[in-house]
């Protein structure tokens, strides 16, 4: 059966992560009579807080029962003003079993806006780590921080990023824009270095991931990492999925990543979802509160968390369906990317974030979400040679002559452009027309629906919001200017906000993609330049580091700062002060470069 919106939500409200309500103190018992079970547990997976508001926060917890015939143990949860819990302020205990895999959330009812909250849990006298947790402030504000990551592939690295994160005092909360794990098996994307690092796959967990179970287990490994835990236990998520959570370049009804044999889509969708409500401090899903929803930070923020992958994608454009050679294929590739009938959002989705920013007075529109929003396109030719490097990788071929001669291409054209750009009349049609014939760099990112980026921009420009996008996705840390076009009948060449991408926390970035030579600042540094000078609207990019993104709003501007680590393939690191970034924009002017 196909799985459309209607069955996702009907699934989704039988059981897709429902916590259990705590409306304040029950008088239930101390932690030391907490559980009635003699089954030993453990907290081997830490505890976490996640999806707050100015009255209400989930908590999570995953209990371990050391018999594995255990269908289920008794746990109590207790929440306090202060860390030693004299100031108790809602307590309870509930059976968790192997139907949510003995995950628990509690969402925690009756609170006080913008107060600090600490929580632990217990069963059969074993207590669990104390997490610290907050509610959104309300009222009038003078600043929000956010903390902003993505991309975090076991294998791949060490997640020094969040243990940086970890150490912060000064965070409303920590926004997680999906890729949270990755579904390949052992000898997948981004693990040469696994057995090496001491970051490998368990034996029952090695293969690719298709089943709850698998599932399960992946989040379950990632749980034990040190760091992810003490960030998890330090401040609140408010978190989304992107395409890795389900499989590679996940669309509506499929995913580049799901091959013939591995059974049914929607059945592994379905199973990967399931896993990731049980695991993520989030709250379940139902028919009235789809995994879109927003978060109100005052008078100062509105933040939209959407969902650009499972409810509306449809299926990827792919530059190989169309012959770019000849006028007509070009054609059609151009109706095929302006086509009004093409979801990213959908209709559902798109109206609902269009009528909030309308009834929001909040200074700060803000949208959380996957993929690079601003208009990524490159000139043609690079694109051709970008697409014979990726031919010949696939077929495990040597790149190294075709990158060679995409640097010199690089050079030559960000030269044109530059005279371009200039006014030098010099400047030929035929050069010209190499630099300004350009497409766009990822069909998996807004570039590829075009119309859906156009309605909501324009939107966002007729009702003269302060908008800025946040994104992750990409592996490195972008900033741009969000421009509509020409011909849109909202807001025509009109600068509608500014977005901000991310780093990874451990996945590769374009240094790894374009082989560049990271022992030589210089040269990557040209090469930043160069990209930058090429895509239009970009206007600063980080190739090689990962790391994660600070967001300061104040009522007179927003500042971004991109923060790097030394390397994430050692358990010694350092922060890239040199590599640090800061970019501002006020009120108003929607624009990077105001």
């Amino acid at each position: 059966m196909k799985l459309t919106r209607r069955s996702f939500l009907k699934a989704s409200a039988a059981g897709f992560g429902a916590a259990v309500l705590s409306y304040g103190l029950t008088g239930c018992g101390s932690s030391s009579d907490s559980s009635s079970t003699k089954v030993d547990v453990s907290f081997d997976y830490g505890v976490a807080s996640g999806d707050p508001l100015h009255d209400a926060v989930v908590i999570w917890t995953r209990v371990t029962p050391k018999l594995a015939a255990a269908n289920s143990v008794q746990v109590r949860w207790e929440v306090a003003l202060d860390n030693t819990f004299k100031e108790m302020v809602h307590d309870g205990m509930v059976q968790v079993g192997s139907d949510t895999d003995f995950t628990l959330k509690v969402d925690l009812q009756n609170l006080e806006a913008g107060t600090r909250y600490y929580y632990r849990f217990a069963s059969n006298e074993r207590l669990s780590p104390v997490g610290t947790t907050r509610t959104l402030p309300e009222g009038e504000l003078d600043q929000v921080k956010l903390a902003v990551m993505s991309c975090s592939n076991y294998p791949a690295g060490y997640f020094h990023a969040y243990a940086e994160v970890a150490k912060r005092d000064d965070l409303d909360a920590v926004l997680h824009l999906g890729d949270y794990i990755y579904e390949y098996g052992a000898g997948g994307y981004a693990s040469d270095d696994a057995q090496a690092l001491g970051r490998g796959f368990p034996a029952d967990n090695n293969s690719e991931l298709l089943t709850l179970s698998d599932y399960r287990k992946r989040y379950a490994l990632y749980r034990t990492d040190k760091d992810l835990q003490a960030l998890h236990q330090a401040a609140p998520f408010i978190t989304v999925w992107d395409d890795h959570e389900v499989s590679n370049d996940t669309w509506r009804d499929g995913a580049q990543n799901h091959n013939e044999g591995e059974g049914h889509f929607d059945d592994r969708k379905l199973a990967a979802l399931k896993a990731y409500f049980e695991w993520m401090p989030i709250r379940g899903q139902d028919s009235s509160q789809p995994i879109y929803r927003k978060f109100e930070f005052g008078d100062l923020v509105s933040l939209y968390m959407l969902d650009t992958r499972v409810l509306a994608r449809d299926k990827q454009l792919n530059y190989a369906d169309f012959d770019l050679t000849s006028q007509a294929g070009q054609g059609a590739f151009m109706a095929a990317l302006t086509d009004a009938n093409r979801s990213l959002l959908g209709g559902q989705q798109l109206n609902w974030l269009t009528d909030n920013m309308a009834l929001s007075a909040a200074t700060w529109q803000v949208l959380g979400q996957q993929v690079l929003m601003t208009k990524m396109w490159l000139p043609a030719e690079i694109m051709l040679i970008l697409g014979s490097v990726e031919a010949t990788l696939a077929a495990g071929g040597d790149v190294s002559a075709i990158l060679a001669e995409a640097n010199v291409l690089f050079a030559e054209l960000a030269q044109i452009k530059g005279r371009v750009m200039a006014g030098d009349p010099s400047v030929t049609a035929a050069e010209r027309a190499r630099v300004e014939t350009t497409v766009p760099y990822n069909l998996d990112a807004w570039d590829g629906y075009a119309y859906e980026r156009e309605a909501l921009l324009g939107a966002a420009r007729a009702m003269q919001k302060n908008l800025v996008v946040l994104a992750g996705d990409t592996h490195n840390g972008w900033a741009g200017n969000l421009v509509t076009a020409a011909n849109n009948p909202l807001a025509a060449n009109s600068h509608a906000g500014v977005e901000f991408a991310t780093s990874s926390v451990s996945s590769p970035g374009m240094e790894e993609y374009l082989s560049l030579d990271t022992s030589n600042p210089q040269a990557i540094a040209q090469t930043e330049q160069v990209i930058g000078l090429l895509i239009d609207h970009l206007h600063y990019t980080n190739l090689t580091d990962r790391g994660f993104l600070t967001l300061t709003f104040s009522r007179n501007y927003v500042d971004a700062q991109w923060h790097y680590v030394s390397s994430v393939k050692q358990r010694d690191y350092q922060m890239l002060e040199n590599r640090r970034h800061t970019m501002r924009v006020w009120v108003g002017a929607n624009r990077l470069d105001a």
